[in-house]
């Protein structure tokens, strides 16, 4: 809009940057209210100089330096990716443990929500049939299964909601002892005991891989195996999955809903397609919901470990104690030598997506992506696929890959998951709900029926981070409740899982 007034976001009184709010940018020559006038066109949610900038002088955004100029930079320019210099990340041995921890926020009570409690005690959001699989052997078979499920049997059990295929690329062709392969293999095993899927899953396996599908089995009945390589022809294998989905179906049917405390709720935190706005708009609204799951009781939590590492320094002292300190660098260590290993290093991990809206490099871009975490003191970390076994705020270690984080994260026991988004992403996971919260008013108008919740009004003033915040936090109950449906689930679509697997292929 030509009328529209000129806006800028600056976060912290330390910055010397600040980032465009107007969509589609603003030209050359225009001026704020503050006085600032534009050197040149610059994009939208891309960074302006608020002050000259010398070449080395540091750039501050967050009230952290995110790098130093490459040349000068005169007031009113824009601060563009090229001009900005990666800084050495914060080392790990010399970082403060547990030195500010957090005073407890004041408990939340009275929220609930209607959700299938299970015998382990676990609440599931969803009432779901799963199948896993303990190789990539059989999954044509089982793909074909589920079809056929769906079409004639799921509509005679009419209280569950899907069936879903657990499929997967690993169980053979793999070093299965190499210290590193318990991470998928965890993940596999721990997918299978989602809360979601009411402890009725089924195994099926193929008979020589070298993940013994018997591994699988939650409490070792091996009446829920189908091994493919015991049945004489397609067609006996066809029925044996029908006929066991079948048991599983109508055991599911007789579950119902029942009010549960929000204290029942594991909800996951990611962000993906992210921009130069996810860090003041959607995470940080984000990161308020957090914080009231927390006061509620809840579990809560957030990922993505090169999301995070050049941030850490801002959660080490937020740690409830040296203990869960070291845990945390112990994850952000073996990660670092992950990407030694690979010669890669944390510079590969901004997108151009992300580049092109306004994130100059990965200190950014983690500055931005742990306000998701809220103000909370961190009470555990959890390694790769590790199943989560407290309440409280958590960190659990994934990579930043949308499909491999929100993989782990169903294995660690998420009912739910929250996911933000600047650029957009049609991401979901048929396990869980996934609430899609837009850091842009133009990204919630272009793709209307695919996100959930506009976090964009922060940016214009028409709404607080808290106001939004609450919003997600309603919308979380609704959701598990049934009540509301996410764009994701209502159109059907739904990721693949794909597992992490540094260990060796053979």
């Amino acid at each position: 809009m030509e009328n529209e007034t000129p806006l800028y976001i600056k976060v912290n009184e330390k910055d010397n940057v600040a980032i465009i709010v107007n969509t589609g940018g603003l030209p050359k020559g225009t001026v704020f209210p503050c006085g600032l006038e534009l050197v040149e066109r610059i994009p939208q949610g891309h960074k302006v100089a608020l002050r000259d900038l010398r070449q080395e002088d540091p750039i501050i955004r967050y009230g952290e330096i995110i790098g130093c100029a490459a040349a000068p930079i005169a007031r009113g320019s824009w601060v563009e990716e090229s001009l900005v210099t990666l800084p050495t990340p914060p080392r790990l041995e010399e970082l403060p443990l547990a030195s500010a921890v957090p005073k407890p926020l004041p408990p939340l009570e009275g929220y609930t929500f209607e959700g299938y409690r299970n015998k382990d005690g676990s609440v599931g959001t969803k009432n779901i049939l799963g199948i896993t699989t303990s190789v990539q052997c059989v999954a044509g078979v089982l793909e074909f299964a589920v079809k056929q499920i769906k079409e004639q049997l799921l509509p005679k059990y009419p209280n569950v909601e899907d069936v879903v295929a657990l499929t997967h690329n690993y169980g053979c062709g793999v070093a299965i002892q190499a210290p590193d392969a318990i991470i998928p293999i965890r993940t596999i095993q721990n997918i299978a005991v989602n809360p979601n899927f009411g402890g009725e899953v089924l195994v099926v396996g193929l008979g020589c891989e070298k993940l013994a599908p018997e591994r699988l089995l939650p409490d070792g009945d091996t009446g829920r195996l189908i091994t493919l390589q015991d049945h004489h022809g397609f067609r006996s294998m066809l029925e044996s999955v029908m006929s066991q989905a079948e048991e599983r179906l109508a055991s599911l049917n007789r579950r119902q809903r029942v009010t549960c405390p929000a204290s029942d709720l594991v909800v996951g935190l990611q962000c993906g397609g992210s921009d130069a706005f996810s860090g003041v708009t959607a995470n940080p609204a984000v990161g308020y919901a957090a914080d009231l799951l927390v006061r509620a009781g809840a579990t809560v939590m957030f990922s993505e470990v090169t999301e995070v590492r050049d941030a850490v320094h801002l959660l080490t002292p937020r740690v409830v104690s040296e203990e869960v300190g070291r845990d945390l660098l112990r994850e952000m260590a073996w990660y670092d030598n992950y990407l030694q290993r690979g010669q890669a290093d944390r510079s590969a991990n901004p997108t151009p997506g992300n580049k092109k809206g306004g994130l100059a490099n990965i200190v950014e871009k983690a500055l931005g992506s742990i306000v998701k975490s809220g103000t909370s003191s961190i009470a555990g970390v959890l390694s790769p696929g590790e199943k989560a076994k407290q309440k409280g705020l958590l960190y659990a270690a994934t990579p930043a890959s949308d499909f491999v984080c929100g993989t782990l994260q169903l294995a660690s026991g998420v009912n739910m998951q929250v996911f933000t988004t600047g650029r957009g992403t049609p991401y979901g996971l048929a396990v869980v709900p996934v609430i899609k919260v837009a850091t842009r008013s133009a990204l919630m108008e272009q793709w209307h029926d695919l996100i959930d919740i506009n976090a964009g009004t922060i940016a214009t003033g028409e709404e607080t981070i808290e106001e939004v915040g609450w919003t997600i936090f309603h919308t979380i109950l609704e959701v598990a409740s049934g009540k509301k449906t996410t764009w994701a689930d209502r159109w059907g679509l739904h990721n693949d899982l794909c597992l992490f697997n540094p260990a060796p292929v053979t």
